[in-house]
């Protein structure tokens, strides 16, 4: 039939009827509206068929001086397996608590380890780890994601150099270098060290090798400072030059800044909104409607669902919704022209390495055109300007 479905929710029964004119006393009930279907016939005086839950108290009436007896062999569908449910509530039950709990329970902090640390510094960062909120008992979509808590742990301990955090089934495992370890030797193979750019030598300190420069002289790129030949003409043996040769050098920073600019920040208006995410489909759970926000970002946190080892398809997502205004920002000549110079001298100082500081600068040209405040500046920096080269082979001799 068209409506098997239909008919497996709303219920059937089997009937068996036996006696003599059965086909009469089928032709009767389908005259009288009656749907039957599934007709068989179980011998010379017997047939089966399935009629629907609702329509059993027609079939009584109908059969009733046709000669014909109706049996009732079995009952199909959801009304009855309702029944059956209904009967059996208290396993049902059972099963449905056992499984919530096990799925609680898969989803909970149950270890936290710690790999890498000394005691002291394990102590530290069990300590913030309970400040942020992972602790054995709780709930993981209920603490920050992995990437929030590597990077809390590292801006609040200094003992640590990095840590990596990785939740493994029920265990964040943590993986720690300290900043104190120590440093491993560094092998070198005979080397001289030579300038890595033009400069005026104003300090050295060598630990190994023969200066051929002195302070205040002017060198070129690729010119010799110390040679990593020493001893006699004649006599003279490899060793890796090794020291630091600092000079004064010379850098060109340009800068353009407009005077008006503008940009976006967040006001400080904020919307939270929780959903079920299963097989790619959001459910809304909590903060339903549009958001009325002109202009927003939004900051997504998924969280998956485990049962036992295994992550189901399943995940809580909550959107955290922040509100930006457009604001505008203009500056007087002086004020743009400080802070371009602060710009040349953060754009210096990315270049640079983190001995090097900066002697002196001199704005070589400033201009305001259309609506843009032009610098160029000359930084004096001193750095270090020695830089290993290998020694040929057969250069000592």
């Amino acid at each position: 039939m068209k409506n098997q479905w239909l008919n497996f929710y709303l219920g059937s029964v089997v009937v068996k009827i036996t006696g003599k004119g059965l086909e009469r006393c089928i032709n009767n009930l389908t005259r009288n509206g009656l749907s039957i279907w599934d007709v068989r016939r179980q011998g010379v005086q017997s047939i089966t068929f399935k009629i629907k839950l609702d329509e059993v108290h027609k079939l009584r009436v109908n059969i009733r001086g046709s000669g014909c007896r109706a049996e009732f062999l079995k009952r199909e569908g959801v009304p009855f397996f309702l029944k059956r449910l209904y009967k059996n509530s208290g396993i049902l039950v059972g099963a449905i608590f056992f499984l919530v709990v096990l799925l609680l329970l898969s989803n909970m902090v149950w270890g936290i380890k710690i790999d890498g640390a000394d005691p002291a510094t394990e102590y530290k960062i069990r300590k913030e780890l309970d400040k942020i909120g992972i602790k054995t008992g709780k709930f993981q979509w209920s603490v920050d994601n992995v990437e929030s808590i590597q990077r809390q742990l590292s801006n609040r301990i200094e003992e640590i150099t990095w840590v990596g955090v990785e939740l493994n089934g029920t265990t964040y495992h943590l993986q720690v270098v300290e900043k104190n370890e120590p440093k491993q030797p560094e092998y070198l193979s005979p080397q001289h060290l030579v300038a890595k750019k033009k400069a005026v030598i104003v300090d050295m300190f060598v630990e190994e090798g023969q200066m051929v420069v002195d302070i205040h002289d002017s060198v070129a790129e690729g010119q010799l400072l110390v040679s990593g030949l020493i001893g006699k003409e004649g006599e003279t043996i490899e060793v890796p030059a090794k020291g630091k040769v600092w000079g004064e050098t010379w850098y060109r920073s340009d800068v353009e800044l407009p005077l008006k600019s503008t940009f976006q920040v967040y006001n400080g208006n904020e919307k939270r909104k929780f959903y079920l995410k299963a097989w790619n489909y959001n459910i809304p759970v909590w903060g339903f409607g549009r958001t009325e926000y002109k202009d927003y970002d939004i900051e997504s946190n998924e969280k998956t669902v485990n049962f036992l080892k295994w992550k189901l398809p399943v995940s809580f997502v909550s959107d955290t919704i922040r509100e930006k205004d457009q604001e505008t920002r203009i500056y007087s000549k002086d004020e743009a022209i400080e802070t371009a110079l602060e710009m040349a001298r953060a754009d210096i100082k990315d270049k640079l390495d983190e001995d090097a500081s900066i002697k002196g600068e001199n704005v070589l040209h400033q201009s305001i055109d259309n609506g843009k405040v032009k610098i160029s500046v000359h930084f004096q920096i001193i750095e270090n300007i020695a830089e290993g080269q290998p020694i040929i082979q057969g250069e000592s001799e």
